[in-house]
């Protein structure tokens, strides 16, 4: 399976596979809603950002190249722009998922300590009404235990299940920031002669 994946993508003698992409020039490759921007700070255009980390996770462990094939070739000033604003922005993106995966192990955390506390409650309780239990108290005590282990579980639930895709996720973004960039001249698309 992971062999037919690979097959999409051209490899290059090195080794690299190659993540291509083709544009008229350097603008369509970023967001039209900051246009007074420098490239530096612009945001991608989403569809890019989307291509190129889907097939960074296409790639899995295998080291790939971003290559831009662009009709209106950028001056060697505008290809260091573009390699460091698309470093940039997979990083910003990195630094996002690790903002929420703190979230995360935060909010696990605070199920951990609730749930401990709760136990130690409980057994306290228990302890306690062993002599002279009543039935409301019995109840309460058994609510409270159940609490509790709801809460160790939630705790160990959220931090075993989020974390993975956090986790990857970082590991593609951190990739993709630190991938060459090449740039190439692609053949401007024929123009169209009325007939007449």
């Amino acid at each position: 399976m992971k062999s037919n994946i690979l097959e999409r993508y051209p490899c290059a003698t090195d080794g690299r596979y190659m993540i291509d992409i083709t544009a008229d020039k350097v603008s369509d490759l970023y967001n039209d809603f900051d246009k007074n921007a420098p490239y530096v700070r612009k945001e991608l255009d989403q569809d890019l950002v989307e291509y190129i980390r889907d097939s960074a996770r296409d790639l899995g462990r295998e080291k790939f190249t971003i290559r831009f094939y662009l009709v209106e070739p950028p001056d060697e000033a505008m290809m260091d722009r573009v390699t460091t604003s698309i470093n940039s922005y997979f990083l910003y993106l990195k630094t996002i998922e690790f903002q929420e995966l703190a979230r995360i192990i935060r909010t696990s955390l605070i199920y951990l300590v609730l749930g401990v506390a709760m136990l130690f409650i409980t057994v306290w309780l228990n302890q306690k009404l062993t002599t002279d239990a009543s039935v409301l108290s019995s109840v309460f005590s058994q609510g409270l235990t159940v609490a509790a282990w709801v809460s160790l579980w939630e705790a160990l639930a959220t931090f075993l299940v989020n974390w993975t895709p956090y986790s990857r996720q970082i590991k593609i973004y951190e990739r993709i920031a630190e991938a060459p960039v090449l740039f190439m001249s692609a053949p401007a698309p024929p123009s169209v002669t009325p007939s007449g």
